[in-house]
């Protein structure tokens, strides 16, 4: 017996930068987990893992991640991707200083 499908979203790695990016419904890509694409049909998910993986010039490394619907969009589902959307964790920069940035300035 097969197991039931659940919703995945598109991620990869940009090419320049290294960024986690998220596939979005638009074809765009988006530095933010909560605009991805939530694709909830197997045989849609896979056609849109084939439109990731031929965008060579942007993005790397492109893969199916499960995630669920939340308020404000796909939220992730394993820790791996939740501890991906913080962005790297070997020392502030992109995503982690932007957020350190906005705490001294706003606490």
């Amino acid at each position: 017996m097969s197991r039931a499908f659940s919703p995945k979203i598109v991620t990869a790695n940009d090419l320049i930068s290294g960024d986690v990016i998220y596939l979005t419904a638009a074809d765009t890509w988006s530095r933010q987990h909560n605009e991805a694409e939530l694709i909830e049909d197997e045989a849609h998910a896979q056609l849109r893992l084939l439109d990731a993986t031929a965008q060579k010039r942007i993005a790397v490394g492109a893969y199916l991640a499960d995630a669920r619907r939340g308020d404000r969009g796909p939220e992730p589902v394993h820790f791996r991707e939740d501890f991906r959307t913080r962005g790297p964790s070997n020392y502030a920069h992109g995503k982690q200083e932007a957020q350190n940035h906005w705490i001294k300035n706003h606490v």
